[in-house]
């Protein structure tokens, strides 16, 4: 946990260093929240039903944590807007919670009590394109502004179905949207294990994610996915892409960055 607390404080340093404190002035103006924010989980079938519970609990868990919530107090604005969204075929992206703006801890906690209450449906197939084009045009649509925009995607296998990924990057990238990923993978056989795709972190840095400063921090075991999603938000929240040596070597290894399209 000291480890994560020091990611908010060199997140949020980073942000002012690189002209954040700059846009302060006037912020209020030009945006109603500091993030917005696409959470797109894969509960298709390659994910069990305990894997995609454990996954939402993982979600719950860090969304109403402290650390979450002091990153969201330290914004210019001190709100975020998110979303929780499953996906799985190409026709199938149901919100489990819709955009809700978060404020406060009574916010996230309110917000993390709808995702944890919500039916769990699930589908066949792994179309990773589709759930990104989706999130595109969630962003699109809702009521608010932000100087940042973000999807945050998880997912336990390869795309097997759907919009081409090239054509999913290039409307985030058209849209301004970075994409981040969160790829569930495993040395070892057993739950939460796809042993033909070893190299699943690879295939979201090279494949997935999109726009400035995207990066992909892989989650190995189930625990390992819990401390994922929160030092993932943290970062996103907090307004910066941490270097290596910022995230350090924790649960997942090594954060890996991307580029844009």
């Amino acid at each position: 946990m000291r480890m994560l607390r020091s990611t908010i404080a060199a997140a949020a340093a980073a942000f002012f260093l690189a002209g954040g404190s700059s846009q302060a002035d006037g912020f209020g103006y030009d945006y109603d929240v500091d993030v917005e924010l696409v959470l797109a989980v894969d509960i298709s079938y390659s994910v069990d039903e305990e894997e995609a519970r454990r996954q939402r609990e993982g979600y719950v868990a860090a969304l109403a944590s402290e650390d979450v919530i002091r990153s969201i107090r330290g914004g210019p604005l001190g709100r975020i807007a998110v979303t929780y969204v499953e996906w799985a075929d190409s026709g199938f992206q149901r919100a489990a919670a819709d955009w809700t703006v978060i404020a406060s801890e009574a916010d996230a906690l309110e917000f993390a009590a709808r995702v944890a209450a919500a039916p769990l449906e699930r589908g066949h197939y792994t179309a990773i394109g589709a759930a990104i084009a989706d999130s595109v045009a969630r962003i699109r649509s809702n009521p608010h502004t932000a100087p940042r925009r973000i999807i945050d995607i998880s997912g336990d296998g390869p795309q097997n179905q759907g919009l081409p990924l090239d054509q999913a990057r290039a409307m985030a990238d058209e849209a301004g949207v970075v994409v981040n990923g969160l790829p569930v993978i495993s040395v070892d056989e057993g739950r939460w294990v796809r042993p033909a795709e070893l190299h699943l972190d690879d295939y979201f840095r090279d494949n997935v994610i999109a726009g400035p400063g995207a990066f992909v921090l892989p989650a190995r075991t189930e625990a390992e996915f819990r401390e994922a999603i929160l030092r993932k938000l943290v970062i996103e929240i907090a307004g910066a892409v941490p270097s290596p040596d910022e995230l350090g070597r924790g649960a997942s290894g090594a954060m890996e960055t991307g580029r844009a399209p």
